[in-house]
């Protein structure tokens, strides 16, 4: 059992219940995770581009309590399998797809406390009109949101992205390279530009922004020169939430740094427990600790009021699985073209500028409950929930099995990949929920704030430990030496 877990002497002393928390996943898009699924007479995914999905999604999360809904995003097709984008087309994987941001302010002029985790790209815009966009966001949520920082790994994206002279920064290690100053840029216009009083908004004097209260940040990097001021006002939280799903060694390194959510996947307990570990041993690296990031698992759960009425289910599901839709999202998540392999061949001796990650999940895992993989088990296993597992069972049974994973990992929760939406995430919230909320693991009620203080109950800025701070400090020397 890890650290994170309870021992049984603990309980039976008192000591309080773990905490198990929930996010959604989701993707505006046809196919996120489950290829093929989108044909199942009980899925909603077609609506993707239908307002009215996304805000009644937000009150059917807020209702479950859940910590947030996470939005992934590509800008690019997974063009790797076949060497071509038909396949993905065909099947709809993550094609067609839209812009994610405009969806966050819809969902949450429908919800209170409902957080907002959104995936963008450091490799395909500019930080300065970024960081106001993210700012914008953050007043309009009220301080709920979280930004997915993802360096990108599709090909297509990058080839239809570069500008003449551009430095090509598509290497894995190299994109977090240029990430890294990315991250810079926006913390210094973030944190380190508007002193938190300098909007006067006076009638009398006519001044609304005291102008000796506005800085220019000054940076001039490898990738960035910006010179000047933030054109926004702080917001809420200044930083939004940072989280992050980088699991390769520099991805990790990456994460330690700048992530306080961590997004992680592995087909078993063992394999995602070798990923904390391993990010805890570098948080400790960095100057950090644990508890200084919320780390959810992806797994999708598929549950019903018995076990064999959501066996049932499972196996309806997995009847309308799309193997090659499945290896097409393999093929962008490993680097690899999996049309090239035959379905019995091993996933062996892979080598990925992609998502390194997922190659090494697969291939460290044989050998705990197989030889290996073979292709076609890697297809069936991805072709519901993606590079997570699912889980099975009534309310109860999918209760212990998610202690289980909390207890052997020392993750703190889940980000809730679906079969078919919403069916999939109301399942959840009307059988699991419950039994968890009766076991004194789940809340009852929402805790007010922004989504920073909500996950870690520390206020609303970024702590003194976290890289973003070096730029408030300045900002702060500026106002100490002012008083």
């Amino acid at each position: 059992m890890s650290s994170r877990g309870l021992h049984d002497a603990d309980r039976s002393a008192g000591t309080p219940q773990r905490r198990i928390r929930f996010n959604a996943f989701d993707m505006s898009c046809v196919v996120h995770q489950s290829p093929g699924l989108w044909r199942h007479p009980d899925d909603q995914s077609h609506r993707y581009n239908d307002l009215g999905y996304w805000t009644s999604l937000a009150r059917t999360l807020e209702d479950g309590l859940f910590d947030g809904i996470f939005l992934a995003d590509v800008l690019g097709v997974y063009d790797l399998y076949g060497a071509a984008p038909e396949a993905a087309l065909r099947s709809g994987v993550q094609i067609p797809v839209t812009d994610p941001l405009p969806l966050v302010s819809a969902m949450a002029a429908v919800t209170e406390h409902l957080g907002f985790g959104l995936t963008t790209g450091t490799a395909f815009e500019h930080p300065f009109p970024f960081a106001r966009r993210i700012t914008t966001l953050d007043h309009l949520t009220g301080g709920r949101l979280g930004w997915n920082v993802v360096t990108g790994y599709l090909p297509s994206a990058a080839e239809n992205t570069q500008s003449r002279g551009q430095l090509d920064t598509f290497d894995h290690d190299a994109r977090y390279d240029h990430a890294d100053e990315y991250l810079d840029v926006l913390y210094k216009l973030w944190e380190g530009s508007w002193e938190h009083d300098a909007v006067r908004a006076d009638p009398v004097s006519g001044v609304y922004t005291e102008p000796g209260k506005v800085h220019p940040i000054n940076h001039r990097g490898d990738h960035y020169t910006v010179p000047g001021i933030h054109v926004s006002a702080p917001s809420p939280q200044r930083t939004p939430v940072i989280f992050q799903a980088g699991a390769s060694d520099r991805g990790s390194t990456f994460a330690a740094a700048h992530a306080e959510s961590v997004f992680v996947a592995a087909p078993t307990p063992q394999k995602l427990t070798d990923v904390v570990e391993t990010l805890t041993q570098k948080l400790h690296d960095a100057g950090r600790a644990r508890d200084d990031v919320v780390i959810y698992a992806l797994i999708t759960v598929i549950t019903d009021s018995t076990d064999a009425k959501a066996l049932a289910k499972a196996e309806d599901y997995r009847s309308y699985v799309d193997l090659e839709g499945s290896l097409t999202l393999m093929s962008g998540w490993m680097g690899v073209d999996f049309s090239e392999f035959d379905l019995d061949d091993p996933v062996t001796g892979i080598r990925s500028n992609a998502i390194q990650s997922a190659v090494a999940a697969f291939q460290s895992a044989a050998g705990e409950d197989r030889a290996e993989w073979t292709v076609r088990e890697l297809a069936e296993f991805g072709g519901i929930g993606g590079l997570g597992p699912v889980v099975v069972g009534s309310g109860e049974s999918v209760a212990d099995q998610l202690e289980h994973w909390i207890d052997v990992t020392g993750i703190d929760g889940f980000n809730l990949a679906y079969a078919v939406t919403p069916g999939t995430f109301r399942d959840v919230i009307d059988h699991v929920v419950p039994v968890l909320q009766a076991r004194g693991e789940y809340p009852t009620g929402h805790t007010a704030g922004t989504l920073r203080h909500r996950l870690f109950n520390r206020g609303d800025h970024v702590p003194d430990n976290h890289p973003a701070h070096a730029a408030r400090a300045r900002l702060n020397d500026i106002e100490g030496a002012r008083t």
